[in-house]
């Protein structure tokens, strides 16, 4: 493909792509006709996933929380597309619920390696490939979740991760400007998933109560990613809070 041919293409990267909400994303950019390269670590859901997305869709397979594979993910997309416009930085785990005592170092790791290292990784290979491509630049979106801002019980390792990425999320919009590359971050709040069904039965609460938790459609999570991803460079959504309404993250505690 010529480097004309390639600066035409909107191309997208997701990261957790083969479930949940990096594949509705990853599919509503599809659909608004961006070419999508779907990653995670499953090649299975992968695929599927890419054949409900259609021809725009590109299943590759990488660990975010590894570099070799982040690096070859990102050769990968140099080589065989030519460009990158957008990063969604979804791929994300949380560890079983725990007191913050009895959370192990191995569980604290996992959830870090993966909520924040990946992030970490993904975005530094993004910089590398948005400043030195034709047109330069391009926008990274994180998911952060509610828990950057404010934790729930029990979650300490992932609740870190992803207040730290708040942090990531502002170096990277400042050190991005010179190189027109725009970082802004998504904070969602109960969206209806595999990965959140429980909250429907029952969530702890901080004063120990176990409630259920109103959900949303995520839909609408991929709608507000899409909106996000659309706007120009020179503006710029630093963080948006999509939640569902009645939900008690307004007055946890």
């Amino acid at each position: 493909m010529s480097s004309e041919e390639s600066a035409r293409r909107r191309v997208a990267l997701v990261t957790g792509a083969g479930s949940g909400i990096g594949r509705s994303v990853a599919l509503a950019l599809a659909r608004a006709r961006w070419t999508v390269v779907m990653a995670g670590r499953r090649q299975a859901p992968l695929e599927e996933a890419a054949r409900e997305g259609g021809a725009r869709c590109v299943p590759m397979r990488c660990d975010v929380s590894q570099e070799a594979s982040v690096d070859a993910l990102f050769e990968r997309i140099a080589t065989e597309i030519g460009r990158l416009d957008l990063l969604f930085n979804n791929a994300g785990i949380a560890s079983p619920p725990a007191p913050l005592e009895d959370t192990s170092p191995a569980s604290w790791r996992a959830v870090v390696d993966t909520n924040l290292t990946g992030v970490f990784l993904c975005t530094r290979a993004a910089f590398r490939l948005m400043r030195k491509q034709t047109p330069c630049g391009g926008r990274i979106i994180n998911n952060g979740s509610i828990s950057a801002a404010v934790p729930r019980p029990w979650m300490v390792a992932y609740t870190a991760s992803k207040h730290a990425v708040t942090g990531l999320t502002r170096a990277t919009a400042l050190e991005g400007r010179q190189y027109d590359i725009a970082c802004g971050q998504i904070d969602i709040g109960n969206t209806a998933t595999d990965m959140t069904s429980p909250m429907s039965h029952g969530t702890l609460q901080a004063d120990g109560t176990r409630v259920p938790e109103p959900q949303f459609d995520v839909k609408h999570v991929a709608d507000a990613v899409l909106y996000m991803a659309d706007l120009p460079l020179d503006a710029n959504v630093l963080f948006m809070t999509v939640m569902a309404t009645k939900m008690p993250y307004v007055g946890r505690g």
